[in-house]
Formats: structure tokens, C-alpha cells, sequence
């Protein structure tokens, strides 16, 4: 059974405009995800709230599935919830989806095996906070298991990055399925750096409740997660709450010049470089964090390492 052409084009659009909110906003939320997608004058849903797996109706095949990342407190459902973020960290190139309830013949475990056996590409809304979703896409359901009630996923190769293959039209504009455990193990290997990327981020806008630590900007879509100490740095470059910063783009790009520094005790330091010129607001609002302290997060275990701090004040005052 195949795919048609109906059900592809409306999957492209469908991929499209997921591409389009990710790269607008970064991560999704419910509010970016309920208005769905247009297809033809129609308006069709990309995710059922409710329900992890999900088909349209107007739609031949599965289109999306959804891992919720469970609030503090809060009743986890499936086993996937609790486990796929360890499972793609520490996965070589594949990772498990429970199925919904028992029973393997349920309709949206149905859709599963189908999307299975005709190596249909999905949108896998992996959750990473809360209510916030990172898109990985392709991705393909490659196995399903009606003893242990779960499907595996793959994750595909983007249609820019892939081999050229003689494939589907899904497969020219969407991605290519990845055939080999190379290919799987690189496309996994992205979903990785992604996936730390994002958590980081997240875990550091929430410590500092969405403002910047420089300037107290309260606008997340403006802020990056800095690292106080670069993440190649064996001991001490961990994701971790304490070697972050939120920072607006322009005091981020200043940290990592060294043009601002922060020492042990939470003070700023503007570089002479900065101080001696003479050139508009922007440029004086940076000269005027000299001597400041940031804004620090209300838990005292989230606060800046002082260790860290110090072998990183250490290289801006090298660079002077």
C-alpha cells in the first residue's frame, strides 16, 4: 500500500510549516501548534492534544506523534515520557515509542504499524520542558512490536543532507529514510546535539524566569543559554544550571568576546575596547553595565558557579 499523492502533498505542507514555526519560535508550544496547517483552502490539525499519535482525517497515513515531557508532580502515562530523553543519549540508533494502552490493535497503534510498513516520514514532537516541543523530522517508525506494545523510532537524513536515492516525492522534499546503521547513527548523532542544545536552554531561561541575567530583557525568544565555561572543557563545561547564562543576543556575542566579563562575586566588567569608544545608545548601554552586578535566580543552587565564573573572568582580563 502506498502513499498517494493526495496524502503527500499534504504532508509536505504539513512539514513545511512546522519548519517554518520551529525556525520563527525555536521550540513549540500548544498556542504555535493549535492553528494546524493549510492545505487547499482547509485548515488540518498537527497534533491532537489529548492523544500522542495522531492522523488527521483528511489524511491516508500517521502524521505526527508526540512525547510530552510531564510537569513536576504530574502523572506520567507512558513509559516513553520517562525514558526517551535517556534512551537518545544513550542510543547508538534507534529509540522506543510505546504504543497507547494494551491493545496493539487500537487504531493509533494501527496507524504506527502502517506508517511502518510503508516507511511513511512523521513529525516527532519530542518534548523538552513542560508544554514545549522540539520537531524532528523526518523521523520513521522503523519497527513495531505487538508483544512488547512498542514501535521504534528512526530518525531520517533531511532531504539536503541525504544521499540521492531514487525515492518518493516525500522522500525529494521531506527526507530520506536512513537505510544503513551509519546513516541512523548520524542522523541520531544530530537529534543528540539538538536535544542538548534545547534542554540546556530551557532549563536555564526557566532558572532566571525568562529574563536576561544582563540586562533583565523578559522576552525568552531574545535570549540565549551561554556557557560560562565553553562545553569542550572536559571538567567543568557540563550543561548544568550553574555554567549558564540567559543572555539577550548582543550581551551573549559580548561574553564570548570577551568584551563583557562577570567575576566570582556576580560583577561586571566592560573591556577598554568598549569603554574608549564613542558611538550611540547601544554602545553606552554596554559601557554602563561597568560595575553592575547581574540578575541571579531565585534558587541559590541555580546561581552561577563561582569556580567557573573565575576561570572565566580569567580570559576576558587576558584579552584586554
Amino acid at each position: 500500500m502506498a502513499e498517494d499523492a493526495s496524502d503527500t502533498l499534504m504532508r509536505i505542507a504539513a512539514f513545511q510549516r512546522v519548519q517554518e514555526l520551529q525556525q520563527a519560535y525555536g521550540h513549540l508550544t500548544a498556542r504555535e501548534l493549535k492553528p494546524g496547517f493549510e492545505f487547499e483552502g482547509q485548515r488540518i490539525p498537527l497534533v491532537n492534544r489529548q492523544r500522542g499519535i495522531f492522523k488527521p482525517r483528511q489524511m491516508r497515513f500517521l502524521l505526527s506523534i508526540k512525547t510530552v515531557f510531564p510537569r513536576p508532580g504530574r502523572k506520567v502515562w507512558y513509559d516513553d515520557q520517562r525514558e526517551v530523553h535517556r534512551q537518545i543519549y544513550g542510543s547508538d540508533e534507534s529509540v522506543d515509542y510505546a504504543f497507547m494502552g494494551n491493545n496493539p490493535d487500537a487504531a493509533d497503534n494501527r496507524w504506527l504499524r502502517e506508517a511502518f510498513e510503508n516507511r511513511i516520514p512523521v513529525i516527532y514532537f519530542l518534548g523538552i520542558a513542560p508544554g514545549r516541543y522540539q520537531a524532528t523530522l523526518p523521523t520513521f517508525i522503523s519497527g513495531w512490536d505487538a508483544n512488547t506494545l512498542k514501535a521504534g523510532l528512526a530518525f531520517g537524513l533531511p532531504a539536503r543532507e541525504g544521499v540521492v536515492r531514487q525515492g518518493s516525492l516525500s522522500e525529494t522534499v521531506i527526507g530520506v529514510y536512513p537505510e544503513s546503521s551509519l546513516e541512523r547513527r548520524y542522523a541520531l548523532q544530530s537529534v543528540k546535539r539538538r536535544l542538548h542544545q534545547s534542554s540546556f536552554r530551557e532549563a536555564i531561561i526557566h532558572a532566571y524566569d525568562g529574563r536576561c541575567a544582563v540586562s533583565g530583557i523578559p522576552e525568552p525568544l531574545l535570549l540565549d543559554a551561554a556557557h560560562i565555561v565553553p562545553d569542550k572543557h572536559e571538567k567543568l563545561g557540563q550543561p548544568v544550571i550553574p555554567n549558564g547564562l540567559p543572555l539577550s543576543k548582543i550581551h551573549h556575542a559580548a561574553f564570548d568576546s570577551h568584551l563583557i566579563g562577570i567575576d566570582p562575586d556576580y560583577r561586571l566588567h566592560v573591556s577598554e575596547r568598549l569603554l574608549d569608544k564613542e558611538d550611540g545608545p547601544l554602545l553606552e548601554s554596554l559601557k554602563h553595565l561597568e560595575g553592575g552586578t547581574i540578575h541571579l535566580p531565585s534558587r541559590p543552587t541555580d546561581r552561577p558557579d563561582r569556580d567557573r565564573l573565575a576561570l572565566r573572568f580569567e580570559s576576558f582580563k587576558a584579552a584586554a
